[in-house]
């Protein structure tokens, strides 16, 4: 029978995608990482990798295979963890988020974590795309905005306010809206955080407006739309803490202060449910407390 030692193997050189590159993290000779590859597809009698001279990549019988084995393994692990006395975890953690995010408020915050679990092995994965979080094995994403329908359950840690800005020098060209409905003369650089809207809701004082968008360039990364926007190519819709430093240095302008956007919630989506693992728990509590110091608690 296999040992759980070889399937742990097989977990990373399948995600790292190299021999080399996982028998350093396990400390072993890369020929006999893969020695013990080839014993396990010999004995299960299926290929689980591909082989090319640039990557290893697993094969459809090697995602499959790796999806189950790594549920299995996460529950060991997850055994392992609750019975250690000091409570520190280890392990693999694997964190999806959107990058501006992770960039610029998650990972700021998370060194407290990685102190307290020095053991415990983090991959964040970064992307303002939806990813496939099961395929990719992922214990935890945070993500910004309306989560569609998903299999797994989500829990609300957070919001962030949602505000409109442009670059002093698109400003200084177009002039400065001072109602929503100006916004219309206007071009508009739209970005993941308003992807799936066609209009900006504002409301003062009881009183609602409604801008349909018609962006004159759209960026899938809010990274690369506020570049856009800080360029002057138009006004951007995004959270208050993506743009924070932008503001901050004055190469954004905040627009409208006297309306108010609908905040956004932030989730953490576990994709394995009832049976996500402790350290995708402990992070999540941990980044949440976070949020709540930091004046981004839910409402």
């Amino acid at each position: 029978m296999t040992d759980v030692q070889t399937y742990k193997l097989y977990s990373r050189v399948a995600r790292l995608g190299s021999f080399s590159a996982a028998a350093r993290e396990c400390g072993l000779a890369q020929s006999q990482v893969s020695r013990m590859i080839a014993e396990l597809e010999a004995g299960l009698g299926a290929r689980l990798l591909a082989r090319t001279t640039r990557a290893v990549v697993p094969t459809e019988a090697g995602m499959e295979f790796l999806s189950r084995i790594e549920t299995i393994l996460a529950s060991i692990e997850d055994a392992e963890n609750s019975i250690r006395e000091t409570g520190e975890l280890r392990g693999t953690l694997r964190i999806a988020m959107p990058s501006t995010l992770a960039i610029r408020v998650v990972l700021p915050r998370m060194a407290a974590f990685t102190e307290r679990h020095p053991k415990l092995q983090i991959e964040v994965m970064l992307d303002d795309k939806r990813q496939d979080m099961v395929r990719e094995a992922v214990d935890v994403g945070i993500r910004v905005g309306i989560l569609p329908d998903m299999s797994g359950t989500a829990r609300l840690i957070g919001t962030m306010q949602r505000v409109v800005a442009a670059a002093p020098a698109y400003l200084e060209r177009y002039g400065t809206p001072l109602v929503p409905q100006d916004i219309l003369r206007h071009r508009i650089v739209g970005g993941p955080a308003g992807s799936h809207a066609t209009s900006w809701q504002f409301e003062r004082d009881g009183k609602q407006e409604s801008v349909d968008l018609l962006p004159q360039i759209s960026v899938n990364d809010t990274a690369g739309a506020l570049a856009t926007a800080t360029a002057g190519l138009g006004i951007i819709s995004t959270t208050s803490w993506a743009c924070r430093m932008d503001v901050g240095s004055g190469a954004l302008v905040r627009l409208l202060p006297d309306w108010k956007m609908a905040d956004l919630p932030v989730h953490a989506y576990f994709p394995m449910g009832r049976a996500t693992r402790m350290a995708a728990r402990a992070f999540v509590e941990f980044i949440e407390a976070a949020f709540v110091r930091d004046g981004m608690a839910p409402l």
